[in-house]
């Protein structure tokens, strides 16, 4: 019974550790390695930092509850699809699927595969005779270099790995991040026992009315991308064993663990650098190794560094075509990617699909702009997600699931009120790149009518 079909092809094969390591993997990558630069810069106090990382870890942690009651009553593949077709109906069901192949994963994908090959020549600076992010090619909004290089072949190589199987996939998962927990937890110890740093006063300037300010805001973008994919295994509904328990308590779980850890790495690197040194940087965690433990070592931790990101990359490739596989198989996107490949039935075809977009994206854009263009219209979609659940709730058309969420009704409220806060200073300080989300989801409609139309055609020709 443990691997029975729950009705749409998928096999019910992950249980509760798996699902757990999943939401932990998706959550803690590219984020934590690479966000806190920007963040400083926005704020210029390290406590406010820390601040800003527990409000988003508080956040995430609403939206985590909230997300374990909808899976527990619709635990299929999908995630935010399935519960916004039940809140809303097929279209916004339909915006949010796209949405997610663009924003929610192909632009993640993109972001963490650039941010692993990063590290990855931090590590290997011989590797190559040139600058790691000079262009080789640049033409037609494309640019080629080493890093766009050995991004897009990372991509690749995880898009046929979970292509083949999902038991080979989700052990390969597995390895890599107790890998990446690790090296994390040991860069911590190691970093304040053996590391050579300072700890400056954390709040020696500390105003309150800097938490509702507009950089904080601002800074939670960044902080809300570290903390995505702590609805990672709503998407795998279908394949979790007993979802009515594990779903919830495995995003609970992961978004606890990775809160927990996401403090103690701020607080390493806070005793690292000086905070002018942290300022903007991307490779934050390998300037940190640096600084605590010397040139020469700092080549192996920015090199566990990137095999750890590799995870995260896994992840988001094993995930996200459950998506388009649902999306699918209701009829409202392009029906090749309803079908399961191979002995194994994966949802091959919507993996190629996603890997498409994101070597795409990997080719044409810099990774700081990804990051606000992939927080703000992610965190649209999360509180459109949530809000489907008091709406389910006010209906009571669904039978009472064994989860239901603590702390409701202002667990929801909450996580509303913060992503809309979030979206505001979106808008208001980035509307350029914040106007890309909303071309995103103007492009979702068009699509959606578009195809509403082909399948209408085809359901009167065949009558």
């Amino acid at each position: 019974m443990e691997n029975q079909t729950p009705g749409n092809g998928l096999r019910r094969q992950i249980g509760f550790f798996s699902a757990t390591i999943l939401v932990v993997a998706n959550m803690m990558g590219t984020g934590i390695f690479t966000t806190s630069g920007f963040i400083i810069q926005e704020l210029g106090d390290p406590g406010v930092m820390l601040l800003c990382w527990i409000t988003g870890g508080i956040f995430a942690l609403s939206g985590a509850l909230c997300y374990g009651e909808l899976g527990a009553m619709f635990p299929l593949a999908g995630g935010e699809y399935v519960y916004l077709r039940e809140g809303f109906g097929k279209a916004m069901a339909f915006l949010s699927g796209w949405v997610s192949l663009i924003v929610g994963f192909s632009a993640p994908i993109a972001a963490a595969s650039i941010a692993f090959a990063t590290y990855f020549f931090r590590a290997f600076p011989g590797l190559t005779p040139m600058d790691m992010n000079q262009a080789v090619l640049n033409a037609l909004g494309l640019s080629v270099s080493p890093v766009s290089v050995v991004a897009s072949v990372v991509i690749i190589v995880f898009s046929l790995v979970h292509s083949y199987s999902l038991w080979f996939g989700s052990r390969v998962q597995n390895v890599l991040t107790i890998f990446k927990l690790t090296v994390i937890t040991g860069f911590v110890v190691a970093g304040f026992v053996l590391g050579k740093g300072t700890m400056p006063p954390l709040f020696k300037d500390f105003q309150a009315g800097s938490v509702f300010s507009g950089p904080f805001a601002v800074s939670l973008i960044f902080v809300s991308f570290a903390y995505s994919g702590w609805n990672a295994a709503a998407y795998i509904g279908s394949e979790i064993k007993n979802p009515g328990r594990n779903i919830p308590f495995a995003l609970l779980t992961g978004t606890i663990v990775v809160m927990a850890l996401y403090l103690l790495l701020n607080l390493t690197y806070i005793y690292a650098l000086p905070l002018d040194q942290m300022s903007g940087v991307l490779e934050i965690g390998a300037m940190a190794a640096v600084t605590l433990f010397g040139e020469n070592i700092s080549h192996w931790v920015s090199g566990a560094i990137s095999v750890g990101l590799l995870s995260v990359i896994s992840a988001m490739v094993l995930v996200g075509p459950r998506v388009y596989y649902a999306m699918a198989r209701d009829g409202v996107f392009v029906n090749c990617l309803a079908r399961l490949k191979g002995r194994y039935q994966t949802p091959a075809y919507s993996i190629i699909l996603q890997g498409l977009i994101a070597i795409a994206m990997v080719m044409t854009a810099s990774f700081d702009k990804l990051l606000i263009y992939i927080g703000f219209t992610l965190s649209l979609f999360a509180v459109l997600t949530v809000c489907s659940l008091i709406l389910i709730r006010k209906r009571n058309h669904v039978s009472i699931p064994a989860y239901r969420t603590w702390g409701y009704p202002l667990t929801p409220l909450v996580f509303i009120a913060g992503n809309l806060w979030v979206i505001y200073y979106s808008i208001r300080s980035k509307p350029m790149i914040s106007a890309f989300g909303l071309i995103t989801i103007v492009a979702g409609v068009v699509i959606y009518l578009v195809i509403n139309r082909l399948h209408d055609k085809e359901r009167k020709e065949r009558f």
